[in-house]
């Protein structure tokens, strides 16, 4: 962070023996950071501001989030189901700006608000586009790439296990529910009873999964998504850069998709697809780490497209895009340097990796 945090310096030294300490001040502002910048948001000016007021919101959530999976043996599968359940919380109780259609008028994005009515849902009231849009940029921005990279970074035997006690668990989620609140209090609009009912409902049945869901014995020995890395091999699986730029060129094609039905059923599809393939072939951590780096790569050249909330000179647009390209580069490079050969660990007796 340009001024503040050296994030190559942060992530490396995350996994260099500094302790948890680290690792979860490196997931804290890292998962910020991914959340509301590396798209575009806000511009390097406004990164302080970001990570103070907005830290204890998405920061404590990827923070909890990984806490909670990794403690109950869970892996990948957990993580992204935890993580849809805070995007559709976040965008349908905490900010409403999936049911508030003046949430964005003041903002760069009004325009695409607007357009969002296209796939108007009767009687819940808010945008199928948006649902898809919000939803999945917490999953992999807010959630899933931060804790990806982080893990990363961390030793080997510190990847999986669980990083805070039950005290600074707390702490941690004291602070969400703080922010939550605050932001909530903030918005000035308040989602109908059928509306809060369908979050609710909703989110239950994705967190009731993600606790419910177990890594088999098959899958906890034999590395990331069931296979051994040897099989890939055999079965001339694609190599983590390859899988990554696969995944990569699946949200670029996505792009050029409308805003209508027929553009988010596409988005959808895409999506269906590329989940398929991953579980299908992301069988070491540097698969894991590829396939949701690419994720910030996307975002990161979406930067250059998209603009901030507010407007903002065009000078600082730009030194903020390529300050954010530099970041993601930087971080993914060290995390894919600590993982090594990216095979998968091996499970003695009664461990339980979760890595899948």
């Amino acid at each position: 962070m340009a001024g503040i945090v050296d994030f190559r310096q942060l992530f490396a030294s995350a996994g260099a023996g500094h302790g948890v300490l680290m690792r979860v001040f490196a997931l804290w502002v890292l998962a910020t950071w991914c959340a509301e910048v590396v798209w575009g948001g806000f511009t390097v000016a406004d990164y302080p501001m970001v990570v103070l007021f907005l830290g204890p919101l998405y920061g404590s959530a990827a923070v909890l989030i990984r806490e909670v999976v990794r403690r109950r043996g869970g892996g990948w599968p957990s993580m992204v189901l935890m993580a849809a359940a805070f995007g559709l919380v976040q965008a349908g109780l905490v900010d409403v700006t999936l049911f508030d259609r003046g949430a964005l008028a003041d903002t760069e994005f009004a325009a695409w608000n607007e357009s969002a009515v296209r796939t108007w849902v009767p009687v819940l009231g808010f945008s199928a586009e948006q649902l898809f849009g919000f939803v999945g940029n917490h999953v992999w921005l807010s959630i899933c790439a931060p804790i990806a990279v982080v893990e990363a970074c961390s030793s080997p035997g510190r990847r999986r296990e669980p990083w805070l006690g039950r005290w600074s668990a707390g702490v941690f989620a004291v602070l969400y529910v703080v922010a939550s609140l605050l932001i909530r209090s903030d918005t000035g609009y308040d989602p109908s009873p059928v509306q809060v009912g369908f979050v609710v409902v909703v989110v239950v049945g994705l967190v009731s999964a993600a606790l419910w869901w177990r890594p088999g014995v098959r899958w906890r020995r034999e590395g990331v998504c069931g296979r051994r890395e040897g099989v890939l091999a055999r079965e001339g699986g694609p190599g983590p850069l390859v899988l990554g730029a696969g995944v990569l060129g699946a949200q670029l094609v996505t792009w050029f998709f409308g805003t209508d039905w027929w553009g988010t059923g596409l988005r959808v599809a895409v999506l269906v697809v590329v989940v398929v393939l991953v579980v299908r072939w992301a069988v070491s951590e540097r698969h894991v780490l590829a396939v949701w780096g690419a994720c910030l790569v996307a975002a990161a050249g979406a930067a250059f497209l998209a603009p901030p909330y507010a407007a903002a000179p065009g000078w600082l647009m730009v030194v903020s895009d390529v300050t954010g390209a530099v970041i993601v580069v930087s971080v993914l490079v060290v995390a894919y340097r600590r993982l090594g050969r990216g095979l998968p660990p091996r499970v003695g007796a009664g461990q339980v990796s979760g890595t899948t």
